[in-house]
C-alpha cells in the first residue's frame, strides 16, 4: 500500500468519521417519510434481500464484513479463492467452449469448424442418445486439429465407448499422447442423477477409474472425469445445494480412484468441475470462488499436496433461466452470466445460445453465443484483471457464507452415506424439490420477475421455431425452468387462439382521465398478458351504464376495474354492479381495497389483483372462467 506524503492537504480533516449507527438513523428517517414507523436498528433489515440457503444480502457492507478477504490467499495458492493459477485468466482469458448436440455428424462438423474458425477454443461434444452417435465422432471432428483444440465429451452411459473412440482417433491422426487435450467426460454419478438408473453404477465407476488411470499414465493433457453439478442446478437446486452435491460427488470419485491405485494428487488431477452461471452475477461470482475454497479444504483433508487442491472449473450459462417466450432476452441473461463466470474465475465458459430452450441452435445463435465471450475477453478486457471481485466486502462475505452453507449440505450428504446413497434414498431430490417449490412461489408472485414472460410480455410476437433437440435421459431428477408455470398459461392461450381464432380477452374498465387510471391499467394489462389474456383497454366515463355498454361491445367475458383510490371510492361499486349485470363472469379490481373491501365485494368485485400477489393463481382462475381449456 502506497503511503502519500503529508503535504498539508488532508482530505476530510474537518469532518468526523460517519458511523454505522448514523447511517441506520438516516435510513430509518427516510423510511418513516414513506409511512413505515421503524426503529433505527430495524431499518437495515427492511432493505435486505433474502436468498436461498438462509443467506441475506444487506444494503450496506463495511470492512468488518469483508474480514475473510484477509485469509482468502493469493491467486494460484491455497485456498484458491482468488483463482486456481497465479495469472488467472489474465494471460489469454478463459477457454471459450461451445456445446454441440446435433445428432447429424456432418452438420455437427460444419458447426464445429465454424466455431473454431471464429473464436471458440474448445469443443464440448454431446455423444450417444443425446447427441452424435459414438461411430460419428470421427466425422464430427473431421478437419479439427486435435492437438490444438481440446475436446470435451458428454456421453452419459456411453462414456467408455465414446472415450475409447476419441483415443483411437488421436492415434489414427498421429496426435502424440502428450498433445491430446480435453476431458473424456466420465460422470457415473451425474448420469445416475439425470436418469435415475443406478443399476450400472458400479460398472461405470470401474470404467471411469480405468480411464483415469490411463490418462494419468499416458495422456497428461487429458482429464477423464467430470463432476457435473448441472443436473442439480437444472432440478432447481440452490447455489449451496449445487456446490454441496458437487463436493459429495468429487469425494466419492476420489475414494474410487484412490481405491483403484491412483494417488490423491493424481485423482484430483483427473477431475473437472462443471457449474451453472446465472444472471445473478454476484451469486455466481461468489459460488465459483466458494467452490474452489471448499474443494481445497477437501483435498487438504484427504492429504493432497497444496497444488492438487486447485479446482478446474467449467461454467455453463444456466438453462433454468432461459425463456421460451421472447427468447431474444436470453442474450442479456447469458451476457451477465458469462461475465459473472469470467469474473468468478472459471477456467472454461460455455454460453448457451439464446434459442437453447427451443431446440437446436441455428448459426446465428451460435455466433452470438461465442461472440459474447469474445467481446468480454477481447474488447471489455474482463480477463485482464485477476479476481476483480476480490476485496469487495459484499462478495467476500457472500463467498464465505455460501461456502459455509455448501459445507453443511455436503456433510449432511456424507452422513447419509455419500452422494450415491443420497440419490438412491431420495434425500437429494427431496431437498432440491423443496427449494424449487419455494422459488416457484417467488416466481408466481413476480418477486423474481422474468422479462418478456412474467413482465412485459409480447403476445403478438412471432414464435421462434427450431429443430428439436435429442431427448435427454429421463427418470432421475427433473429439469425445471423459471418460465414453466407462465409457459403453461401461454400454451393454453395459444391453443385457444388456434381453436377459436382469437385470444382470451379481459376488459379493462379504466375509469376517469388518463392521469387517474394509466398506472393501474398498465399494471393490469401487463399482468393479464403474462398469462396470454389480451386486454381490451377502453377508458369509460364514471357512469355505470357506459361501463356496461363498453364491456358488452368488447367481447370479453371477464373485466378488471382500473383507476385511482379516490375514483374507486366514488364509482367502483357502481361499475362493478353494472359489469356483473352485463354478464361479466368475474370482476377484478386493480389495487388494494382498504376499508372498502366489503362494499366492493357486495357490489360484485370477485378478486383484487395487487403487486406481490400470486399471479399464476389469478391467471389460472381467469382462464378457467373465460372457458379456456
Amino acid at each position: 500500500m502506497t503511503v502519500l506524503p503529508d503535504d498539508g492537504f488532508s482530505l476530510a480533516a474537518e469532518f468526523p468519521d460517519a458511523t454505522h449507527e448514523q447511517w441506520q438513523s438516516l435510513v430509518a428517517g427516510v423510511l418513516r417519510k414513506t409511512g413505515k414507523d421503524v426503529p433505527d436498528t430495524a431499518a437495515e433489515s427492511l432493505l435486505s434481500t433474502a436468498f436461498d440457503d438462509g443467506l441475506t444480502a444487506r444494503p450496506l457492507y463495511t470492512a468488518d464484513d469483508g474480514a475473510y478477504a484477509d485469509s482468502s490467499g493469493y491467486p494460484g495458492s491455497a485456498p484458491f479463492v482468488r483463482g486456481g493459477t497465479p495469472a488467472g485468466g489474465a494471460v489469454a482469458g478463459w477457454d471459450v467452449r461451445q456445446r454441440h448436440d446435433r445428432p447429424d455428424p456432418a452438420r455437427t462438423n460444419e458447426a464445429v469448424l465454424a466455431d473454431l474458425e471464429n473464436g471458440v477454443a474448445s469443443v464440448w461434444l454431446s455423444v450417444g442418445a443425446a447427441g452424435v452417435p459414438v461411430s460419428g465422432i470421427g466425422t464430427a471432428l473431421t478437419g479439427v486439429y486435435l492437438d490444438l483444440a481440446p475436446v470435451v465429451l458428454d456421453a452419459g452411459a456411453e462414456f467408455d465407448e465414446a472415450a475409447r473412440e476419441l483415443l483411437r482417433l488421436y492415434e489414427e491422426r498421429g496426435v502424440a499422447p502428450e498433445a491430446a487435450l480435453g476431458n473424456l467426460g466420465a460422470d457415473p454419478l451425474g448420469h445416475a442423477a439425470r436418469s435415475g438408473d443406478h443399476s450400472g453404477l458400479a460398472a461405470h465407476t470401474a470404467a471411469a477409474a480405468a480411464l483415469a488411470a490411463l490418462c494419468h499414465e499416458t495422456y497428461p493433457g487429458l482429464r477423464a472425469l467430470t463432476v457435473d453439478a448441472l443436473p442439480y442446478h437444472e432440478a432447481g437446486a440452490s447455489a449451496a445445494q449445487e456446490l454441496g452435491c458437487s463436493l459429495a460427488t468429487g469425494v466419492s470419485l476420489l475414494r474410487d480412484l484412490t481405491a483403484a491405485g491412483l494417488s490423491v494428487e493424481a485423482a484430483c488431477g483427473q477431475l473437472e468441475f462443471r457449474y451453472a452461471a446465472t444472471a445473478d452475477q454476484f451469486l455466481t461470482i461468489a459460488k465459483l470462488r466458494a467452490a474452489r475454497r471448499v474443494w481445497a479444504r477437501v483435498a487438504e483433508a484427504c492429504g493432497a499436496q497444496s497444488a492438487a487442491g486447485a479446482q478446474r472449473q467449467h461454467a455453463v450459462t444456466s438453462a433454468v433461466m432461459m425463456s421460451r417466450r421472447d427468447p431474444w432476452v436470453n442474450m442479456l441473461r447469458t451476457t451477465v452470466a458469462s461475465l459473472a463466470a469470467g469474473v468468478g474465475g472459471a477456467d472454461a465458459v460455455t454460453v448457451l445460445p439464446f434459442d437453447h430452450a427451443l431446440g437446436l441452435p441455428d448459426a446465428f445463435a451460435r455466433r452470438i453465443a461465442r461472440n459474447t465471450s469474445t467481446i468480454l475477453v477481447e474488447e471489455s478486457h474482463v480477463a485482464r484483471v485477476i479476481d476483480p471481485a476480490g476485496g469487495s466486502w459484499y462478495v467476500e462475505q457472500l463467498t464465505d457464507e455460501l461456502a459455509q452453507a455448501a459445507w453443511a449440505w455436503f456433510q449432511e450428504i456424507e452422513r447419509a452415506g455419500g452422494q450415491a446413497a443420497a440419490l438412491r434414498s431420495g434425500l437429494v431430490a427431496e431437498r432440491i424439490g423443496a427449494t424449487w417449490q419455494s422459488r416457484k412461489k417467488q416466481l408466481a408472485k413476480r418477486r423474481e420477475p422474468i422479462t418478456g414472460v412474467s413482465e412485459f410480455p409480447l403476445l403478438a410476437q412471432a414464435p421462434v421455431e427450431r429443430d428439436p433437440r435429442p431427448a435427454a435421459p429421463a427418470g432421475g431428477l427433473p429439469k425445471v425452468r423459471r418460465d414453466e408455470d407462465f409457459e403453461a398459461l401461454r400454451a393454453r392461450s395459444d391453443a385457444h387462439i388456434a381453436a377459436t381464432g382469437a385470444r382470451p380477452l379481459v376488459f379493462l374498465a379504466a375509469i376517469g382521465p388518463a392521469a387517474a387510471h394509466t398506472a393501474r391499467a398498465s399494471f393490469a394489462a401487463n399482468l393479464f398478458q403474462s398469462g396470454g389474456i389480451e386486454p381490451v383497454h377502453d377508458p369509460v366515463s364514471v357512469d355505470a351504464a357506459s361501463a356496461a355498454a363498453a364491456f358488452t361491445a368488447s367481447g370479453a367475458t371477464v373485466a378488471c376495474i382500473c383507476s385511482s383510490d379516490a375514483l374507486y371510492a366514488e364509482h367502483a361499486a357502481g361499475v362493478a354492479e353494472a359489469l356483473k349485470s352485463a354478464g361479466a363472469r368475474r370482476v377484478y379490481l386493480a389495487g388494494r381495497p382498504g376499508e372498502q373491501r366489503e362494499t366492493f365485494e357486495r357490489a360484485g368485485v370477485d378478486e383484487f389483483v395487487v403487486a406481490g400477489g400470486d399471479v399464476v393463481a389469478v391467471l389460472t382462475s381467469a382462464l378457467d372462467r373465460i372457458g379456456v381449456a
